[in-house]
């Protein structure tokens, strides 16, 4: 244990959320809600306009629906989120050269590691002061939770307790007095099932964890876990920073408002999905070997396949005719409501002469169904060719985005966060004018008028 306050967590509040008000300027104080737009879609993030009639992450986007239907339900941009979450984690790597990032918006800095003259508590708040404030500028608005303390375990709890824009730093020695009153679920690795075991034997808050002998918590939850629970509880934390993650699997999947059986469709999905895989994998110059399709019926099973290459590759047409192969042994024909293609045993390093003979062959399916084609895979999968949320641009009347689609029409709000917000058109879904905006055209900076607005108080 550390006995200076020098790991520091950062959480993006309402990240996507966030992201999505920040270039979309009507959306700015209202309602946003970024997941799944469909029956069966969850949400992602909910911005706290929307948190505020009850929306949460991993709810169910109908449930939502019902409790905040004047809300903005978009269906995300992740080229968006990706860069913006690049600009932090470069600020954060400036800060210190030991950073962990454990998702886009959040990530473990080690302070340590930092040059900093003074470590104390006093010490550790102002440069938190200094990155909150680095933070909201070099996203353009966007607020993130700081909590610092002598562990990880208590600076990812602290960075929770004052959202949103919240700064915590918990002074090393009263660490256990901070957790005691907590509920136990506050403890990583405590989920429904084990919070119900310890409900069972009378431990509701970490108090109550602490009074139970590591013993009993051995037979109660296992050994390894039982033991972790036990140091838990105790604020007894000594993980290190790790400055790499590594990546263990690349996988796209997708949820589906009806039960698909089509197999020309499934086929083009899986397509679709290797394509988007093996982009990503060269993307991180990486290959892989094992292949894996994730299939859920209509019933709600779920059935997993997978079949291991002699050598690695992030060859699409390689990881496509594997994955329609491995969707061959799963019945199929009571309907798919979701599909994914995953590659795992990474490498960096490709075999290329294994895959040559794929090379040279047509691309075309190996079966005798005729392969439903790229436009028709958009619509039925997408269920209409425009997402509400999705960065467009028209010919006449510039960049926008889509604030909804349906009945051969899609409406275009033209706004950017440098613009302000802007008017509403509506037009053919098919009209030659319009297109997706080019990837990677996000604009980061806010509006000249914003610059000049007080930055929100922490808590507001």
């Amino acid at each position: 244990m550390r006995s200076d306050p020098t790991i520091l967590h950062v959480d993006l509040d309402a990240f996507f959320a966030a992201v999505e008000q920040r270039d979309k300027p009507s959306l700015r104080g209202k309602p946003v809600v970024v997941g799944g737009v469909g029956g069966r879609g969850v949400v992602a993030t909910a911005s706290y306009e929307a948190r505020r009639f009850g929306v949460r992450s991993a709810m169910s986007t109908a449930e939502a629906r019902s409790r905040c239907g004047h809300a903005a339900f978009l269906s995300g941009r992740f080229d968006a989120y990706r860069e913006t979450s690049v600009q932090v984690m470069t600020l954060l790597r400036e800060l210190s050269p030991l950073v962990e990032p454990l998702s886009l918006d959040e990530a473990f800095v080690d302070l340590a590691a930092a040059d900093l003259d003074d470590v104390s508590v006093d010490g550790v708040t102002e440069v938190a002061r200094r990155l909150k404030d680095g933070v909201h500028e070099v996203t353009g608005g966007l607020c993130g939770s700081v909590g610092i303390a002598s562990s990880k375990l208590v600076a990812k709890i602290a960075s929770d307790l004052d959202k949103p824009d919240g700064l915590v730093v918990v002074p090393p020695g009263t660490e256990r007095d901070l957790l005691r009153p907590m509920k136990v679920t506050v403890i990583p690795g405590v989920g429904p099932a084990t919070a119900e075991r310890l409900r069972r034997v009378g431990v509701h808050t970490v108090a109550d964890l602490e009074q139970i002998s590591e013993d009993e918590l051995v037979r109660l939850v296992g050994q390894s876990h039982g033991r972790s629970l036990y140091r838990m509880a105790r604020a007894d934390d000594d993980r290190a920073v790790i400055a790499e993650r590594e990546t263990k699997s690349v996988s796209v999947e997708g949820t589906y408002d009806t039960d698909l059986v089509d197999k020309r469709l499934l086929e083009g999905l899986l397509d679709r999905q290797a394509t988007q895989v093996t982009e990503r994998l060269r993307k991180a110059r990486l290959s892989g070997r094992t292949i894996t399709v994730k299939v859920r019926l209509h019933d709600f099973s779920t059935h997993t396949r997978s079949a291991t290459l002699a050598g690695p590759t992030d060859n699409a047409k390689v990881v496509a005719r594997l994955a329609r192969s491995l969707l061959g042994d799963v019945d199929t024909s009571g309907g798919v409501r979701l599909l994914g293609v995953g590659v795992s045993g990474l490498a960096d390093w490709i075999q290329e002469d294994l895959f040559s003979e794929y090379d040279d062959e047509p691309d075309e399916h190996p079966s005798d169904v005729e392969p439903l084609d790229v436009d028709a895979v958009d619509r039925i999968t997408r269920g209409r060719m425009w997402s509400p949320g999705m960065d467009v641009v028209h010919a006449q009347h510039g960049a926008g985005w889509v604030w909804g689609s349906g009945v051969g029409r899609v409406t275009v709000r033209f706004e950017t966060a440098e613009t302000g917000p802007g008017p509403v058109k509506t037009f053919r879904a098919d009209d030659p004018d319009l297109e997706r905006r080019p990837r990677g055209r996000y604009p980061v900076s806010p509006p000249p008028e914003a610059l000049a607005e007080p930055r929100p108080s922490a808590g507001s």
